[in-house]
């Protein structure tokens, strides 16, 4: 049965009034103010039964799971050890000083029974009572993922064959099934097929930086620019991608905002040509590194530019810069490019061959089939300098101080009372 919690003054209570206890400019007051817990209860009701063990009110366990993350908290024991020590928390959570404080597992146990879908619901409205205070503008979006170690140990991950790998993966999720109130994630196609997890198949095997490769999560989000309110939300595989994502959340974002993305701003991981070519096709400029720049940059160190060659769209052919003819060669399905390229015996004979090519049949070219909507992007990026205008310079500072309190906190939280980095989703 559903509790609800009762929010009466304690008159005679050691003679301490929580209200005025709390100082007139605390955080957490403009929150209690501002914000609407109480949809949560309607929300979560068909979890509950009509009769049984009163629980502990859904009003106050979101508002536990809110505190956790707001002052950066290590974990859920240590959540419910400090509750009874803060009387602002005690004021916002309507206890009074004498009350009982829940164990730690009630959060955990409100998680499992409350489901992914009620949470992602949950996700919503809080989303929308933001727009509605006006704390977010929606046009502006910044997209960024951490990679998070599951909760399994890098000693579980076994290799084999891809086809065992599949068929491990397959039994585990068919038995998990049975299992009573469990949830399976949404199906992904495997990329690391040849490594997984005994203890979390769904989990990655995946190298940060010089590591060591183990199970790993990729926890992807976008961020309002306004107030830095984080509006949409993904987690998959580590071995998934952060520039595969980008869409998903745009979509995201404007689905629980009703605002559209005029603005997407990202590093250069992000900076792929299928992105850009998405952001240009529906109207969405884009800030974002090249994320080919570094490797385009040792190669054609010391020769001509692609910028060099012009491009003649009504025969559809590049001139050189001694206005020679490079003309299309091959199609290239895998990345949409075509590659253009001049005679072999004009290569070999042009006096500015040092300058142009170290390639052995002759310089190419590759244009891809939305080149058009490419071009229309801001000029080419360095991994270094993402942004080559001052106003894309501030763009980048502003994505920086969001996402870097997000990226720790998240890093912090994401095994729930683990107290560390670890994750596994449910």
């Amino acid at each position: 049965m559903m509790g609800e919690q009762k929010s009466e003054p304690q008159l005679f209570n050691y003679a301490v009034n929580l209200e005025k206890r709390v100082r007139a400019n605390h955080p957490l007051r403009q929150i209690k103010a501002t914000i609407d817990f109480g949809f949560v209860r309607e929300e979560v009701a068909h979890c509950y039964g009509e009769k049984g063990n009163v629980s502990v009110d859904p009003v106050a366990i979101l508002k536990m799971m809110f505190l956790l993350f707001f002052d950066d908290v290590p974990s859920e024991r240590e959540l419910m050890k400090i509750i009874a020590e803060r009387l602002d928390y005690l004021w916002f959570l309507d206890y009074s000083l004498d009350e009982e404080i829940p164990d730690h597992s009630v959060l955990s146990k409100a998680r499992a029974r409350w489901g992914k879908e009620v949470f992602e619901s949950l996700f919503i409205r809080t989303v929308a009572q933001c727009v509605e205070a006006g704390l977010v503008d929606g046009k502006k979006l910044h997209v960024d993922a951490s990679l998070i170690d599951a909760d399994a140990a890098k000693e579980s991950v076994i290799k084999s064959s891809p086809e065992l790998i599949a068929a491990l993966k397959q039994a585990y999720r068919a038995t998990e099934s049975k299992l009573e109130d469990t949830t399976t994630p949404e199906s992904y196609e495997a990329v690391n097929d040849r490594l997984m997890s005994r203890s979390d198949p769904d989990a990655a095997a995946v190298r940060r930086g010089g590591g060591d490769s183990r199970p790993r999560y990729h926890h992807h989000r976008a961020i309002d620019d306004q107030k830095g309110v984080i509006t949409a939300v993904e987690t998959t595989p580590g071995s998934i991608p952060e520039n595969k994502k980008l869409l998903g959340l745009i979509e995201q974002h404007e689905k629980n905002t009703g605002s559209k993305v005029e603005v997407a701003i990202a590093d250069y991981k992000y900076g792929t040509q299928e992105n850009y070519v998405a952001c240009a096709e529906r109207g969405t400029a884009s800030h974002m590194g090249d994320a080919t720049a570094k490797q385009n940059h040792v190669r054609s160190q010391g020769i001509f530019p692609e910028s060099a060659f012009a491009y003649d769209p009504v025969k559809d052919i590049y001139r050189c810069p001694t206005g020679e003819t490079l003309k299309p060669r091959r199609l290239h399905w895998a990345n949409r490019t075509i590659e253009y390229k001049a005679a072999k015996k004009v290569c070999a004979g042009c006096l500015l061959r040092a300058q142009c090519t170290r390639a052995s049949n002759g310089r190419t070219l590759r244009r891809h089939e939305k080149q058009v909507a490419l071009d229309q992007r801001e000029p080419r990026r360095t991994v270094a300098r993402p942004s080559a205008t001052a106003e894309g310079e501030g763009i980048s500072w502003k994505r920086v101080l969001l996402m870097r309190p997000i990226i720790t906190t998240s890093s912090a939280h994401a095994g729930g009372d683990s107290g560390g980095s670890k994750f596994k989703i449910t």
